[in-house]
């Protein structure tokens, strides 16, 4: 049986460094990209290799075409191929409209659009003939209007209207593009403090807030032939919040 191999962005931390470390659980390998935080990209690679699986981290600003090259270049000289790419970098942009300016719209449409259409777009061309699957990670803030999020909210839209375009592009291809929509997180990049935690929990038929794990197994789940013919989705993954 051949290993499969993936590249998880943004997987540093949060819920980005918990899909990485699941999906080597299921037996990938797996290269771990970050934009900054090398320390912590490291520690997400050295709890893979501790558990037993293969990894190993590339420094790369997904919104850079010469980095991105060098990401992929180095994941098909290590592990000699691509199956699969998991699509979790990003800002995340929040502003009132009143205090909105150029630059700051084209960061967070950068690194959120632009970075996932490019990694994409190299991914295709490196699957083998066996195909691959792509999953990129979306918000359900993309449904769930909250103020000062226009920012956020339009460019996980565009990462939704992006997932159904390349689904039907490159299904031929017999490469599957899905994406998964996380409600609030327990992450760092979140920052919920104790009311906001018993707000959320209070409007979510679960009662809690989503842990990284609970987006990382819906991940690998749609990485994973059980779910051979799921195609151009959306996964709502929030504990009920969008019911």
């Amino acid at each position: 049986m051949n290993v499969r191999t993936a590249i998880v962005t943004g997987a540093g931390r949060g819920i980005g460094a918990a899909i990485a470390r699941e999906l080597a659980a299921q037996g990938i390998q797996v290269v771990v990209n970050y934009a900054r935080r090398r320390d912590e990209a490291q520690a997400t690679v050295d709890a893979i290799l501790r558990a037993g699986g293969k990894a190993f981290a590339v420094q790369a600003r997904v919104e850079s075409t010469e980095e991105l090259d060098r990401l992929f270049e180095q994941a098909q000289e290590k592990f000699g191929g691509l199956d699969i790419l998991v699509n979790n970098a990003g800002v995340s942009a929040t502003a009132p409209l009143d205090m909105l300016d150029a630059a700051f719209i084209d960061v967070a449409f950068a690194t959120n659009v632009k970075g996932m259409i490019l990694a994409s777009q190299r991914a295709a061309k490196a699957f083998g003939a066996a195909g691959g699957a792509i999953v990129n990670v979306s918000s359900i803030m993309s449904l769930q209007p909250v103020p000062a999020h226009v920012v956020y909210a339009a460019s996980k839209a565009a990462i939704e209207a992006a997932t159904r375009v390349l689904a039907q592009e490159l299904g031929a291809r017999k490469i599957r593009v899905n994406a998964v929509a996380p409600g609030p997180v327990d992450t760092e990049l979140a920052a919920l403090n104790d009311g906001l935690r018993a707000f959320i929990n209070s409007k979510t038929p679960l009662g809690r807030v989503g842990a990284p794990e609970d987006i990382a197994k819906v991940v690998a789940f749609l990485v994973s032939d059980a779910s051979a013919w799921i195609n151009g989705e959306v996964i709502n993954v929030s504990g009920g919040l969008r019911v």
